[in-house]
């Protein structure tokens, strides 16, 4: 009669182990630079945002919308006159606005129409002109004029000024919530 051993095989334990590091070591090198690089698109590349007050960009974007907002772009070039940007603001809520004025322009706004170097600007995306008036001022390097697209009810730079390039979180190009408004933004 043969007999049993009750200790494992050494070859079958280092099997296991062996077995068992590569596991560990698929993991890691699989999560974890799947996890920096996840990481580094959100501080670097993209930020969620939610529209978190007020109607001042009605009827396009509404409070409760959620946003994703892309900076890549305004590492390579300046906004662009109709881009819907998020403006930091540390000690308030950020501001969701469109870019209408840009650096050394002269910018006027009339009974909600906004006048950059004396031409009239078309804006078919708004639908509520009004509120307060602004200017004639030029626009300083480094600043953009923002509005929003419902003028008579907006906290913009009629009321607060230019805001400056380096307040811009980044560029609206998506709105994912709620489900039935997503959409890309142009």
């Amino acid at each position: 009669m043969k007999r049993c051993s009750s200790q494992p095989n050494g070859k079958m334990v280092f099997t296991l182990i062996h077995y068992l590091r590569k596991i560990v070591w698929e993991i890691i090198t699989a999560f974890v630079p799947a996890l920096v690089i996840a990481l580094a698109i959100k501080v670097e590349v993209a930020r969620a945002v939610e529209i978190e007050a007020g109607p001042s960009m009605q009827p396009n974007l509404y409070q409760g919308y959620r946003l994703m907002t892309e900076r890549v772009s305004y590492q390579l070039h300046l906004p662009q006159r109709g881009d819907i940007i998020v403006v930091d603001r540390p000690t308030e809520v950020s501001l969701v606005k469109r870019v209408m004025g840009l650096p050394g322009e002269l910018v006027e706004v009339r009974a909600g129409h906004v006048i950059i170097n004396g031409q009239k600007i078309d804006e078919p995306w708004v639908l509520y002109f009004g509120g307060p008036d602004y200017g004639p001022a030029q626009i300083p390097e480094g600043y953009v004029f923002i509005v929003g697209d419902n003028r008579q009810n907006s906290l913009d730079s009629r009321a607060i000024g230019p805001v400056a390039l380096r307040s811009i979180v980044g560029k609206v190009w998506l709105v994912y919530w709620p489900p039935d408004k997503l959409e890309l933004v142009p």
